[in-house]
């Protein structure tokens, strides 16, 4: 009986799995664990068939012998430093660094990190004459004294013919701008906290009244309509975004201004359409030309989101009439489509043309509000293209809502904002600036007309803008889009006259140059001529 139960119940079997031997470096590995997954099931086939003593002997005694290699394995790399046993840290502070840095080089190079296909495009060089006129002028930029032979600036659409006034103002009123109370003490609170990312109360009741004093209109602007953005540039991108999604279309009348090949593209994903006008009409915008490209594109299967028009006119300078305006409201309603109006330049008149803001044919008429957005700054009207403020006035609740939302990407900062508050609330000084700048784009506009009249070059008809619309296809050769290009190199690097080229404005017509007279003071007009003079002669 009792060799039975000895047999039936032998001696138990040592356990292995709970059996650690300790590694060189004094805690367990993974060559222990390893080892322990390979004996273990060979210790049951051998006990099975060889009973206690082989089962037991057999997997012992490989177990030893794998441990005995490990030991060796590992003492042929001994280590410099080698490791306390009592530290964790300090096992792990002695694994080489360089070794993993040679494992992951020899597993052969993945090639530079990539960023988006949309940074990849947007990070392309320069393609637009426009651009690359900018770059290159600021390069090599003249100067009357310090620079005499440098490029000079016509390609940018910026007002410096009234900066003094603005230095006045600024520098007499700047310490009462940014103080308030009557202790004196500056209000930090008021420049240095958060402030409504769509702009200050204040701020926006005096826009609203800026825009109705300078673009000479009966309109009250509702401030509660207005968003304030750091420019007009994210105000239209923040109107693209509200109004068309990606791949939709806008129909722009040419020429237009080249940036918003840029501005309204890049990150919307929208798509302009170019309406083309006409030198015979002096490039007046026709319906019928609304018409067709509508037509077009809805062939072509691409769905328009809306309108967009300068008025004034960027680049020709030329004005919409009345009748214009309503036959647009009827065009847009009809194909149900919306109405972006740039008027930017709305206060910058100095022509026979009388200025009429789609705000003021809204307030007249009975059309539907919800489809017209218009876009204005202080770039222009104002000179302060560096204070970066723009402006959406809608009459569209759900556009003027999400467009409050987006501005914080693009907010006006709160010192930008009290500086301007204090500024357009001085009406005695708005008015003068107003009267003055006028005079003053007036006077340059025939001085610099009449200069290039000398030389043959005719100019169009306008009564609005920082820029005239010349004509030079007589000095084109060929008479294409490649002879334009020619002529606007020549100008660049023989004339050092920086221009934009009719073709960077979408113009159909060859020859067709921008020239922006108020980056000039009177005294540089002969020699902008006489530049120009040199290029035909060569």
């Amino acid at each position: 009986m009792i060799h039975t139960r000895s047999r039936r119940n032998p001696t138990r079997e040592p356990d292995f799995s709970s059996f650690k031997p300790s590694s060189p470096g004094g805690s367990s590995d993974g060559g222990a664990g390893a080892a322990m997954r390979l004996i273990v099931p060979l210790q049951g086939v051998v006990q099975g068939r060889g009973g206690l003593i082989l089962g037991s002997i057999i997997p012992g005694a490989l177990y030893y012998f794998f441990q005995l290699y490990l030991k060796r394995s590992r003492s042929a790399k001994p280590s410099s430093n080698p490791p306390s046993p009592s530290s964790p840290s300090a096992q792990l502070a002695g694994f080489s660094r360089t070794s993993s840095r040679s494992n992951l080089s020899s597993r052969g190079s993945v090639g530079p990190v990539r960023v988006s296909a949309r940074a990849n495009s947007i990070a392309k060089p320069n393609d637009s004459p426009y651009y690359i006129g900018l770059e290159r002028t600021s390069e090599d930029p003249y100067g009357r004294l310090d620079n005499p032979d440098g490029i000079m600036q016509l390609g940018l659409s910026e007002n410096k013919l009234s900066l003094d006034l603005i230095e006045k103002w600024i520098s007499e009123n700047l310490e009462r701008s940014m103080i308030g109370g009557a202790d004196g003490d500056l209000n930090i609170s008021g420049i240095a906290t958060y402030q409504p990312l769509d702009g200050m109360a204040q701020m926006k009741t005096a826009v609203a009244v800026f825009m109705s004093k300078v673009m000479g209109t009966t309109v009250a602007f509702d401030p509660s309509q207005l968003v304030l953005t750091s420019g007009a540039t994210p105000a239209i991108e923040t109107l693209c975004f509200c109004l068309a999604d990606q791949g939709n279309a806008f129909l722009v009348p040419t020429p237009y201004y080249p940036g918003f090949d840029r501005d309204m593209k890049w990150r919307t994903g929208v798509e302009l359409i170019p309406v083309h006008c006409r030198s015979s009409d002096n490039f007046a915008l026709s319906i019928t030309a609304l018409e067709q490209a509508f037509n077009q594109a809805r062939k072509r299967g691409q769905r328009v989101r809306g309108i967009l028009i300068s008025n004034p006119s960027n680049p020709v300078g030329n004005i919409l009439n009345r009748e214009t305006l309503y036959s647009l409201l009827d065009f847009a309603r009809e194909k149900n489509i919306h109405i972006i109006s740039d008027e930017i330049f709305g206060g910058s008149t100095y022509g026979s043309e009388k200025f009429i803001s789609m705000a003021e044919i809204l307030e007249s008429e009975d059309f539907d509000r919800d489809r017209v957005h218009i876009i204005y700054g202080l770039s222009k009207d104002l000179s302060l293209p560096g204070f970066r403020v723009g402006v959406i006035y809608s009459f569209n609740t759900s556009v003027l809502a999400a467009a409050k939302k987006l501005a914080r990407f693009s907010s006006v900062s709160a010192p930008t904002q009290r500086l301007l508050i204090s500024m357009l609330s001085d009406s005695r000084f708005i008015q003068r600036y107003i009267e003055t700048t006028r005079e003053r784009i007036r006077e340059m506009y025939v001085a610099f007309a009449a200069g290039l009249k000398q030389l043959g070059i005719e100019c169009t008809k306008s009564s609005a803008g920082l820029y005239c619309w010349a004509d030079m296809s007589g000095l084109i050769r060929p008479y294409n889009e490649k002879g334009e290009l020619e002529l606007w190199e020549k100008l660049l690097k023989i004339g050092k006259i920086n221009v934009t080229p009719g073709s960077a404005c979408h113009c159909i017509e060859p020859g067709w140059f921008r020239c922006c007279f108020t980056m000039l003071a009177e005294e540089d007009i002969p020699v902008v001529i006489k530049r120009i003079q040199r290029v035909i002669e060569t």
